[in-house]
């Protein structure tokens, strides 16, 4: 197979080639790039391995290409990297590598292209195409990884038990090509990872999340996450998670599995939005539930209080996990907080003043809210998911109408602590703070409107019944 035309849209790959016959160094097209031409998937990195020094064949591309680019290299990794328009352009050696059993780092050499590519962890990215003149454009497969595209499989070119327990990244990378492509993984690839699930310890927690992002992000989450459960992976790194799974009766009386109900919520929530973090709201909106399960012989199981465990439980999750502990956590803490609230709204009798403290504490979160609300309704019952969907429509009319009256979405009590403080030549103390939330409570309840003036009379009011004197220079 040649695939020359699919090069000829960029001029990197007849320049490299160039200068590769001009230095007689055999060069290739290798790895993600090659993969996503044949799936006509758009890709962003270009790779080049040569026989013989990629930092020199860098070097010597960067000098033949307008405003010489600069050159970074990698001496570790013996890599060279050069940015030409959108594409960042790498250069490496071929080589062969090495691993002791404690370190996923290997120790690496000198190697021919045929040990390049066999250290390669799957088949779909052993694939390379020559650059240099006389075999421009020619594929090679040594793996039969065009077969496995076409087949749509995830298969290690090498003894998949050695591939995973040499570098175990390479199980989670499995996975997340699988969930990215929507392709099966080999049995045999399977059961390496299985066997090899406990070695994913020696990882670092980055790297792991930054694979399990890429899960999350994909357009079907739950096909990586049961991949990630059934293989023993997930129970390595995300417990919590884990313990959803199954079902407790008693009698006649079940609940639903949790962990599949997370999952299909997650995927409402992806099929709306592309957002990483409120797909993560939608993974840990009912991660409490197995430490709030109770029976209760007149109505069931019940979860109480889910919502407000599990908001506290995000921060020590997030942190374990290397997530990032600043506002992106305290919004998925605030979205799990919240999630019961608006289902709660539905009745007609519901208050003015509930629906604002909700605006109150979602803030500019409200319609992310809502679209995690509208993604946890689950039932297979096509009537009852009408039903509540029906509800959040009327849910959504009556927080639109309350914010265009009240304003009260992000609203910052109208007088300030700094302003009490002047008015009654007071210093910062616990009086200040409660003044300025009977404030708050006040316009939320509907007591005063969301202003200056009724705030302040208010306050003079409230001033006065503690005792408290204004300032004669106020």
């Amino acid at each position: 197979m040649n695939l020359k035309k699919s090069l000829a849209d960029i001029p990197i790959f007849e320049q490299v080639g160039t200068i590769a016959d001009q230095l007689n160094m055999e060069t290739y097209l290798v790895g993600g790039f090659v993969r996503d031409v044949l799936l006509n998937r758009p890709s962003k990195d270009i790779d080049f391995v040569c026989i013989g020094d990629g930092i020199r064949l860098a070097k010597a591309v960067s000098a033949s290409l307008p405003g010489r680019p600069p050159v970074t290299v990698f001496k570790n990794f013996g890599t060279a990297m050069i940015k030409v328009g959108d594409w960042e352009v790498e250069f490496v050696g071929a080589r062969k590598e090495s691993y002791q059993s404690d370190s996923r780092k290997p120790r690496v050499e000198a190697g021919s292209l045929q040990e390049d590519q066999e250290r390669r962890d799957f088949t779909i990215n052993t694939l390379g195409i020559a650059v240099n003149g006389d075999r421009y454009g020619e594929l090679l497969d040594p793996f039969e990884g065009v077969r496995d595209l076409k087949r749509k499989i995830i298969r290690t070119p090498a003894d998949p038990e050695v591939t995973f327990s040499d570098d175990p990244l390479r199980m989670m990378r499995a996975i997340r090509f699988a969930a990215q492509l929507q392709f099966d993984i080999a049995p045999d690839t399977f059961d390496g990872i299985r066997k090899n699930s406990d070695r994913l310890a020696i990882i670092s927690g980055e790297r792991i999340i930054d694979e399990l992002n890429k899960i999350i992000l994909t357009e079907k989450p739950s096909y990586g996450f049961k991949l990630l459960f059934v293989s023993g992976l997930l129970e390595s790194f995300f417990p919590e998670m884990v313990a959803l799974q199954g079902v407790d009766s008693v009698g006649d009386k079940s609940h639903k599995d949790n962990f599949y109900h997370t999952l299909q919520v997650l995927d409402n929530v992806a099929s709306r939005s592309d957002s990483l973090w409120l797909r993560w709201a939608a993974i840990m909106h009912d991660i409490a539930k197995p430490a709030t399960k109770r029976f209760n012989q007149k109505v069931g199981w019940t979860f109480h209080g889910h919502e407000d465990k599990g908001a506290r439980m995000t921060p020590g999750i997030f942190r374990r996990l290397k997530l990032p502990m600043d506002d992106r956590m305290k919004y998925v803490q605030k979205l799990v907080r919240l999630h019961l609230r608006p289902i709660a709204l539905v009745n007609d009798k519901v208050t003015d003043a509930a629906l604002r403290r909700l605006l109150f504490e979602a803030g500019d979160d409200i319609d992310d809210l809502m679209q995690l609300c509208r993604a946890d309704v689950t039932s297979k019952n096509d009537h009852k998911v009408k039903r509540f969907l029906a509800n959040f429509d009327k849910v959504e009319k009556k927080l639109q109408e309350v914010e265009a009256k009240d304003q009260v979405r992000n609203f910052q009590p109208p007088v300030s602590g700094d302003e009490i403080m002047a008015i009654f030549g007071l210093k910062p103390s616990r009086v200040v703070g409660d003044l300025k939330e009977e404030i708050k409570e006040a316009i939320l309840e509907g007591q005063i409107q969301n202003n200056k003036s009724e705030a302040l009379e208010l306050m003079y009011r409230l001033a006065e019944k503690k005792g408290i004197e204004k300032k004669t220079n106020h």
